[in-house]
């Protein structure tokens, strides 16, 4: 009984195997929206995006500035279109998960792990982790909405969705440093990528080649 419950665990192993394309497909269409709505807000405000890169009272204080916000912009941008076309997987995300970790060390790493303040998260409140700045967080939006209530439109100010505090931590880029993480390990999948498409192409005509020869 334990061995055929072995053998039936294995061919279920094999069998979900064959469908491993599927999550790296969905991580590839997960994160191209997100790494290109990233580039085009840069484009879009490039001016004041490149003074808090450059100033080094209130910005990033970054040498080159210009430089490395086009690179930037370029490596989301182009990095997100070659994700949703799984061309030149591995690279590209390779490139984009060194901007996460530039942005985790440099933009959230001071505001601690939450992206959005949440006193009651083991994160802020001392169990793993302490953060003085969302544990208070909590008192300020209740004055925040006393004032707001104050306000005859108070209720379309809230209609689309509550108030919260943005503690601007390393926890969504984290996640993104993660998810591209695995593609650099993992690639594009097949079926669905330029990348299976073009190796297999390569394949065959090194094969043919080999042949010939």
């Amino acid at each position: 009984m334990i061995q055929q419950s072995f053998f039936f665990y294995q061919w279920l192993v094999a069998k979900v195997q064959q469908l491993d394309f599927i999550p790296l497909l969905l991580l590839r269409l997960y994160l191209t929206p997100v790494m290109m709505q990233a580039g085009w807000t840069k484009l879009q405000d490039f001016d004041s995006t490149l003074s808090w890169f450059a100033n080094p009272d209130w910005g990033l204080g970054l040498p080159a500035p210009a430089v490395l916000l086009s690179l930037v912009i370029l490596l989301e941008l182009g990095g997100g279109l070659a994700l949703l076309l799984g061309l030149f997987t591995r690279l590209s995300a390779f490139g984009l998960s060194i901007t996460m970790l530039v942005a985790m060390l440099t933009v959230h790493a001071q505001n601690g792990w939450l992206a959005i303040a949440d006193a009651s998260s083991w994160l802020a409140d001392g169990t793993i982790f302490y953060n003085k700045a969302v544990m208070t967080a909590p008192d300020k939006l209740v004055k925040a909405n006393e004032v707001l209530q104050q306000q005859p439109d108070y209720e379309w100010i809230i209609s689309s969705g509550k108030l919260v505090v943005l503690n601007n931590g390393i926890e969504f880029a984290a996640t993104y440093f993660v998810m591209l993480l695995l593609l650099v390990s993992y690639g594009a999948g097949r079926w669905c990528s330029l990348d299976y498409w073009l190796h297999r192409r390569a394949v065959k005509m090194i094969s043919s080649e080999e042949q010939v020869a």
